[in-house]
């Protein structure tokens, strides 16, 4: 089955279907792995006898192995291939969800958890450019925005997972099936997706320009041919091996440096900017510390529970929004709407939380203030998911030149992850030493920041094939 792309270019539908589901498993996963921790930490707090500071460490082990896994992950695909790559990431969520269901210490179920990292690591970086790969540029940003929707379909799924176990049980440290808690089992459901992520890899084609990198140039025309059409696929082949004649290399790390001036290139730092400040504006505190956040400021386990899920629908929303206008709006107006809108809302919330009280241990807001709290708050993400939640990765995915993609995306990767464990494992102390308020008065800083970081720095990339972004 075949349709007509807007450059008269005729496009297998059913593949790049399929290619897109398969591929966005690996983000379901990332969604799945990252949330199930929320709503998780009364039972390991209670398990392993931690602080503060250590379950700031237990909830952020995953981002060590994320940041390590984004930047192998790169390199890899450059020596092993996209869908490999993939393969071994899905083997390591098995692993992870297996590992962190038994622990019987603080070290194993760390270890379990930096495992699980290297995988989200892998998946987070190479389905959007795996992706980006093989989908005609007109519709590139809408079908790679797919991923962060099932990021947030991975969060919300571990969500409602979490809730209706804890719901069932008691509650996450009640025992339920096997005579095993509750949030044991949060755990061990990750093995489901997992194995299907890994199947399902085994039914989609190698990136055609990553095989044309190796040299491969006929298994390179095949899959072109399966996607696009005889005529389609030697003109392409064609293209990719022209842009890679100027500069037809091994790839390496040293690519990264502008040999004319000896500088890291502009656009790196473009992409680390991006990464960073993905992060630096907070949304994994609502999503790996929800359930604590909003039990801290008086609502119930049950009631933040579903206060998460309701994040979760929010967002799939939003991203469903964003991938109707990625494609004609562009990614740097969203990213600019994005910051804009954060900035307001992240500041609403600081306000709200400077407006409490500390009720026997507790921050305890008035209904009213509550309420706009949660209004705001949900804005919130639903901001981030209309901008930097996708297109962040959709950028990170296509602006790189094709020579120094897989170098491109394991720098940026690792700074993405990085700056995730740094905000994830600061949350608790600065929590509780600078105040919500406060905390949240940062994120609204960087949100601010962010802002003219997009303004000056970005270039908008819609509608440009990916061997001709500028490097």
């Amino acid at each position: 089955m075949t349709i007509a792309a807007d450059s008269g270019q005729h496009v297998n539908r059913a593949l790049i279907a399929m290619i897109v589901i398969v591929a966005t498993i690996g983000g379901f996963m990332f969604g799945y792995d990252s949330g199930v921790i929320n709503g998780t930490q009364a039972g390991l707090e209670s398990t392993f006898a931690l602080s503060s500071l250590g379950t700031g460490f237990t909830v952020g082990a995953i981002l060590i192995g994320s940041s390590v896994g984004a930047f192998m992950a790169g390199r890899l695909a450059d020596n092993l291939g996209r869908r490999n790559v993939m393969m071994i990431a899905a083997v390591l969520f098995i692993v992870s969800a297996l590992g962190a269901g038994a622990a019987t210490s603080a070290t194993m179920f760390v270890l379990a958890r930096i495992i699980g990292g290297l995988g989200i690591g892998a998946a987070s970086v190479l389905a959007p450019v795996y992706i980006s790969e093989v989908v005609p540029a007109n519709v590139r940003g809408r079908l790679s925005s797919v991923q962060q929707i099932m990021i947030i379909t991975g969060l919300t799924g571990a969500f409602v997972a979490n809730w209706y176990l804890a719901r069932i049980a008691g509650s996450s440290t009640a025992l339920f099936w096997l005579d095993y808690p509750a949030w044991r089992w949060m755990f061990w459901m990750q093995v489901i997706p997992a194995a299907i992520y890994l199947v399902t890899l085994f039914l989609i084609p190698e990136s055609p320009r990553f095989l044309v990198l190796k040299g491969r140039y006929d298994e390179a025309e095949t899959v072109l041919t399966r996607l696009f059409g005889v005529t389609e696929a030697k003109r392409k082949v064609a293209e990719i091996r022209g842009s890679l004649s100027a500069d037809a290399h091994r790839p390496k790390l040293s690519d990264l440096i502008d040999k004319a001036s000896g500088k890291i290139r502009p656009i790196v730092w473009t992409g680390i900017g991006l990464a960073i400040f993905q992060q630096f504006v907070g949304i994994n505190i609502v999503f790996y510390y929800g359930s604590v956040l909003w039990q801290s400021v008086g609502f119930s386990e049950s009631d933040a529970l579903l206060i998460n899920i309701l994040s979760g629908s929010l967002s799939i929303i939003a991203c469903l929004l964003t991938v109707a206008l990625v494609d004609k709006v562009g990614r740097k107006p969203l990213l600019l709407i994005g910051s804009a809108g954060m900035t307001v809302t992240l500041a609403i919330v600081g306000i709200c939380f400077a407006s409490g009280a500390i009720v026997e241990g507790t921050l305890r807001l008035s209904d009213q203030n509550g309420l706009i709290a949660l209004i705001a708050a949900n804005a919130y993400v639903v901001f981030f998911n209309l901008s930097w939640g996708p297109i962040m990765w959709v950028m990170l995915g296509e602006m790189f030149p094709t020579q120094i993609r897989g170098s491109g995306l394991a720098v940026a990767g690792f700074a993405q992850w990085f700056a995730n464990f740094a905000i994830s494992v600061s949350f608790p102390t600065m929590a509780i030493s600078l105040g919500l308020s406060l905390t949240y008065g940062f994120y609204a800083l960087s949100a601010f920041v962010s802002f003219f970081f997009v303004w000056k720095m970005v270039s908008e990339t819609r509608g440009r094939e990916l061997e001709d972004m500028p490097g």
